[in-house]
């Protein structure tokens, strides 16, 4: 009896913390969603880096780090990234973007391997537009597994302000602000 009671005790203090948890645990679990529309001529050209999350590519970059887009025809974008090192030497690679298979605009995928890798599915990586202010000049870039952030600017630098909100944003969609590391501009 007392075996039973003690049983019952124990199933009842899971199930609340079961409960208490799981609010939270959905919240985690909720999908990443892109924007929804994505004019791609207005996005193209240069956006620098404001912040990332820390990623094994760019592990040498440590200051000026840039992105330029270019649309090179229906299905394919020129990507070129570049950032200075801590020796001061330029880091420069050039890559192609492509509409995602979910045929949302706002979700491509990109690739910095050669062309004659392009059919391998793994070469590719999510590169999807999370958030975008109106006027194109504050963007939020990741992938579908939070795994994957940057904070993009027209500018070299943005108001304390929309840079906070825009955290905001990103926290909500469950992304792990904390681990954002800010870019040193040139």
């Amino acid at each position: 009896m007392i075996f039973n009671a003690s049983l019952a005790i124990c199933r009842g203090f899971f199930v609340v913390l079961w409960a208490a948890l799981f609010p939270l645990a959905s919240f985690a679990e909720q999908p990443v969603k892109s924007i929804a529309d994505l004019d791609l001529s207005r996005y193209m050209g240069t956006w620098y880096e404001i912040a990332k999350l820390p990623n094994w590519f760019q592990r040498k970059c440590v200051q000026g780090t840039q992105a330029q887009y270019k649309i090179l025809g229906p299905q394919k974008i020129e990507v070129t990234n570049k950032c200075t090192t801590a020796t001061g030497e330029e880091i420069k690679a050039v890559g192609v973007a492509r509409p995602h298979s979910s045929g949302q605009v706002a979700q491509l995928e990109v690739r910095f391997a050669p062309d004659w890798t392009a059919w391998l599915p793994l070469v590719w990586g999510a590169y999807w537009v999370l958030d975008l202010d109106s006027e194109y000049q504050l963007a939020a870039v990741g992938d579908p597994t939070r795994s994957y952030l940057w904070i993009l600017s027209r500018t070299p630098a943005v108001s304390a302000s929309q840079y906070e909100r825009l955290l905001l944003r990103l926290k909500v969609m469950g992304f792990d602000i904390s681990k954002l590391e800010k870019t040193r501009q040139n």
